[in-house]
């Protein structure tokens, strides 16, 4: 079943918890959570503090998607602070098999994230091991930007991959996601749809979320219009 996933990234930090609670009332099932260090991503966010406030405001699994180098460093601080599912960028992990062991040893779901110009190949040795795989479909640092259309061949990569090693891991998508581009993502393939401007940049999240998931379920073919 598709889900959607409010991004906090573009929410009013100042009523985080309203805001998130909205999302969850508009039919988010799972927050995502940008985390940036300004060294990997030219862009500073929030860390395992803001984590724990936010485990304290809503009972949804947080999704947090570490932009940051020396991943390793942190895991054991968002596990601590509530984190439920944690994803590294293959990019900043020179041994990514003992990272992702490191997250499943704390308990969390591990994930992959490949930037845009990153082939979804890579990971084939090592999808056994994975919860969810986040193909991203901007170059991360900064909400609101364009969505990258090859994106979609790599969504439908990781589909037949999938299918061919009789998998489970999830195909989740975050950059540009909007009422636009909802339809060919989750007809390539895509099961977790992350949306922060979409959601939190203007009016009511709640109502937001809302329609961004309907018209998500009926390009997946779940309801009929």
């Amino acid at each position: 079943m598709v889900e959607l996933l409010p991004s906090i990234l573009s929410a009013d930090f100042a009523r985080l918890a309203e805001e998130v609670a909205a999302a969850e009332r508009g039919g988010g099932t799972v927050i995502h959570v940008d985390v940036m260090d300004g060294h990997f991503v030219p862009n500073i966010t929030l860390g395992p503090p803001v984590v724990k406030s936010l485990r304290k405001a809503t009972r949804l699994p947080l999704d947090c998607h570490l932009m940051i180098e020396n991943p390793n460093d942190y895991i054991g601080a968002f596990a601590d602070a509530g984190a439920d599912w944690v994803s590294v960028h293959y990019e900043a992990c020179p041994h990514l098999h003992r990272t992702l062991e490191l997250i499943a040893g704390h308990g969390m779901k591990p994930g992959v994230v490949l930037n845009p110009a990153t082939r979804v190949e890579v990971l084939e040795e090592i999808l056994p091991m994975l919860h969810h795989v986040l193909v991203m479909s901007v170059n991360p640092g900064f909400g609101g930007q364009r969505f990258i259309p090859f994106s979609l061949n790599k969504i439908r990569a990781l589909v037949e991959i999938r299918q061919k090693l009789g998998l489970t891991f999830r195909i989740e998508v975050d950059g540009g996601v909007a009422h636009d581009t909802i339809p060919a993502i989750v007809q390539a393939g895509a099961e977790l749809l992350v949306a922060g401007n979409a959601v939190f940049g203007s009016g009511d999240p709640e109502a937001n979320t809302r329609a961004l998931l309907a018209q998500a379920r009926v390009a997946a073919g779940e309801v009929s219009r």
